[in-house]
């Protein structure tokens, strides 16, 4: 077995990972496959994916670092003679909220540069010095530029919630990507990158010659470690570790090729030794959790989305379709793919538990608005469970809906109030990660929330009493026989109703039926 190695925790250098002894994945044949195959490329993919290390990667390459690539896939089909001039540009490190951030990092970046090149700045505005630059650099180095743009939605959404602000850095950036276009014939290739895929119309208006890999098979695992990496490359690291847990937990993200797993996670994992939510922790945007309230999105539905391929693409500061939002950050992933007369559509889901206990957990942190008190609840509601203590249950539930302030309620119409509370019981559910189906078919209808817990099933119907007789939920689910589904596992099934109302705006009804 091979020795163990460092972890290349948080380093997005090639060199440094090459030059010490750090783990590294070759993603070298696959970058050497869209050099071959075409110029301008475009990739999208969620944060802490690797995208910034790839990025590293191309321009190393370009520029001829012969001894970083010795053992890869790409050293004996690169020609090491010719070293091109790299023009990379990040927007990683600073934040763009204000109105001037975009502009200050463009002209400091396009400064360094021009210093680094030896031209002199001639114009005032940035597309005119970044044109400047590439005719200038091409004709004083005799080769084509390449350009590199890591982050390059970052100043957009920064400003997501400033859509004056962000519509600002949106024009700003489509005149300063065209260049790209315009400029073609003094450009080797080019390749931007970023967390999420604004339509072309929106900001790639001036840029129709970019080939977007985003959802293309071939590049699926382009970034993300897939199973083999983690059984060779990573296996010095298996001991102790379930491998069932790993996939559980951290694999399931997929761009309709091999899943692959988020490399901060893994590399968290293998250096604390420990399963925890790694991923989800480094900066959850508030504006999405805020988003599914405003939108009124039922936490029963997250895992059940259907997108089609165009509304996927169809992002922009002006129109954030809930799908494209959760599946480019990557909250949601592709589940399954339908091909209806040529058009493609998807169904989404979570990838994985740590994304469907997290952003549960947030969710309810939203309403709460307490993390202690929910922290508190969390743990009794476990311990009620493995107790079958209902009545504590009910309670339990009953002070939750008595907890959320009043003025969330006035705040927000609910337009469907069953989806709702049942959502919260889902939600409460989830964040433990415990094993959940909802709307679980039978032959006699729709379950509305399974729950697989200590060798025991539990079958929950919610009602509202309003809207229909007391008790009557508790009978729904003896009148469609929903327990027959689980019968065949000889373990105990409880049949829940639970009646809501929506005068009182808390449990009313709580009936527990016990069967095998």
């Amino acid at each position: 077995m091979a020795s163990q190695k460092q972890l290349p925790l948080g380093i997005q250098s090639l060199s440094k990972i090459r030059q010490k002894d750090y783990y590294y994945i070759d993603k070298t044949d696959l970058a050497l496959s869209l050099i071959e195959k075409g110029t301008h490329y475009f990739l999208s993919r969620p944060r802490r994916f690797g995208k910034s290390l790839l990025i590293d990667t191309l321009k190393e390459l370009f520029e001829g670092n012969e001894p970083l690539f010795q053992g890869l896939a790409v050293h004996p089909h690169w020609d090491w003679s010719i070293k091109y001039p790299v023009l990379r540009f990040s927007f990683g490190s600073k934040h763009y909220s204000s109105e001037t951030g975009v502009h200050d990092s463009i002209h400091s970046q396009l400064t360094q540069f021009e210093e680094s090149f030896g031209t002199e700045r001639r114009f005032e505005d940035a597309s005119s010095r970044f044109s400047d630059l590439i005719l200038k650099i091409h004709k004083r180095v005799g080769q084509p530029v390449v350009v590199l743009i890591d982050e390059y939605d970052k100043p957009i959404l920064d400003a997501i919630n400033q859509p004056d602000l962000a519509r600002e850095n949106r024009d700003f950036l489509r005149g300063f990507y065209s260049t790209i276009k315009d400029y073609d014939a003094h450009i080797k290739f080019s390749f931007l990158t970023g967390v999420s895929k604004f339509s072309k119309v929106s900001l790639f208006s001036g840029l129709n010659n970019l080939n977007d890999i985003t959802m293309d098979s071939r590049y699926s695992t382009i970034c993300g470690y897939t199973d083999n990496d983690i059984d060779t490359v990573f296996a010095p690291e298996l001991a102790g570790l379930d491998r069932q847990q790993i996939k559980e937990w951290y694999n399931g993200y997929n761009w309709l090729g091999e899943g692959v797993y988020n490399p901060f996670d893994i590399l968290k994992l293998f250096d604390n030794r420990k399963f925890d939510n790694y991923w989800f922790e480094t900066g959850t945007p508030t504006f999405l959790v805020d988003l599914l309230f405003k939108r009124q999105i039922p936490t029963l539905k997250l895992n059940h989305l259907y997108s089609s391929s165009a509304m996927l693409s169809s992002f922009d500061v002006d129109d954030i379709t809930t799908e494209a939002l959760l599946f480019q950050t990557g909250y949601l992933t592709i589940k399954e793919e339908d091909n209806l007369g040529g058009q493609l559509y998807y169904s989404l889901g979570y990838p994985n538990r740590e994304v469907y206990q997290s952003l549960n957990e947030n969710l309810l942190s939203a309403l709460v608005k307490d993390k202690s008190g929910q922290a508190v609840q969390s743990g009794q509601l476990y311990r009620l469970l493995l107790a079958n203590d209902f009545d504590g249950l009910k309670q339990l539930f009953r002070g939750f809906f008595a907890s959320i302030p009043h003025q969330w309620y006035s705040r927000n119409e609910i337009q469907n109030y069953e989806g709702y509370y049942a959502s919260v019981f889902y939600s409460y559910f989830a964040a433990l990660g415990l094993n959940v189906t909802v709307e679980d078919s039978t032959n006699l209808g729709r379950i509305d929330m399974t729950l697989k817990f200590n060798d025991q099933v539990y079958i929950f119907e919610f009602k509202v009493v309003e809207l229909v007789p007391e008790g009557n939920a508790l009978q729904q689910i003896k009148d469609k026989a929903y327990a027959d589904k689980y019968r065949q596992l000889n373990q105990p099934i409880y049949l829940i109703g639970v009646e809501f109302s929506k005068d009182e705006r808390n449990v009313v009804g709580f009936e527990v039926e016990k069967t095998h």
